[in-house]
């Protein structure tokens, strides 16, 4: 299942999205480990951002990243290999259509892949059938309808619903971690358990405000200026305005909350 990843492939994107991996890395990462001789699956692992995590979180696990796209695993690959991991291999496969045999896998890890996929109910069916019994998945997902912040500003909630807007008309969701107990319920997961993890930045976590409000946030929205302009979805003056908004609350006296959905479950 090809991706509408909305954000792009560049170098930019690369960099925004392993900071965010870094800085976000024990707060939904941590409490992910897998034991030794697991047979794990990632599925969308993109550049990396998370596989690196994940292997030196578990070791003895024996860990397989998939991605539908060549130019991702080939940046995969080098981060692993900058990591010094030797517990992961991967592939190119499409989540629909993957190259395994049914019950291949003792669990399943999928975060941020969702969110763009036309059909994540679909997505999550086809994983469920590659693991064993008494496997588990375990999902992550944000959701931009999370966001608050101060100071509060018009222009910036237009700036990311300029965002949420382009993903949802290239077939995604970006409000989709609110869904995720029902779509693994459909799924026919059981012993479905989510927990929200909000990321609260303030002056008093500079890192966070540095790393989540500016770098990883408020860079993702930035770089949807020239669609959400071509898609007449806002000028330029308003769009840039709210992106300025959204830097302001990194200011001493700003604060910035998101909230990501970790979702936890059996397959059978």
């Amino acid at each position: 299942m090809k991706s509408s990843y909305v954000h792009g492939y560049g170098p930019r994107e690369n960099i925004r999205l392993q900071v965010q991996a870094s800085t976000l890395a024990e707060l939904l990462l941590d409490d992910t480990r897998y034991s030794a001789g697991s047979a794990v699956l990632e599925a969308g692992c993109g550049v990396g951002a998370q596989t690196a995590t994940l292997a030196g979180n578990s070791p003895g696990a024996v860990i397989t990243a998939i991605d539908f796209f060549r130019d991702s695993l080939v940046q995969a690959r080098t981060a692993i290999h900058a990591a010094g991991a030797g517990n992961v291999s991967f592939a190119q496969a499409d989540i629909l259509r993957p190259p395994f045999d049914e019950e291949s896998f003792d669990h399943v890890f999928v975060c941020f892949v969702l969110e763009h996929l036309p059909s994540p109910l679909d997505a999550l069916m086809s994983l469920k059938q590659l693991i064993r019994p008494g496997g588990t998945i375990t999902v992550i997902e944000g959701d931009h309808g999370s966001v608050c912040f101060h100071p509060d500003s018009e222009y910036a909630r237009r700036a990311i619903n300029c965002q949420i807007e382009i993903q949802s008309r290239s077939g995604g969701n970006a409000l989709i971690g609110r869904e995720l107990y029902p779509l693994l319920s459909r799924a026919g997961f059981r012993d479905v358990r989510v927990s929200p993890r909000m990321v609260y930045a303030d002056a008093s976590r500079p890192d966070l405000v540095e790393k989540f409000t500016k770098k990883t946030f408020t860079a993702m929205i930035e770089g949807v200026r020239e669609k959400a302009l071509e898609c007449d979805l806002s000028d330029s003056a308003a769009f840039d305005r709210g992106v300025r908004d959204l830097y302001r609350t990194a200011q001493p006296d700003g604060v910035f909350c998101y909230t990501f959905f970790k979702a936890c479950a059996a397959a059978c």
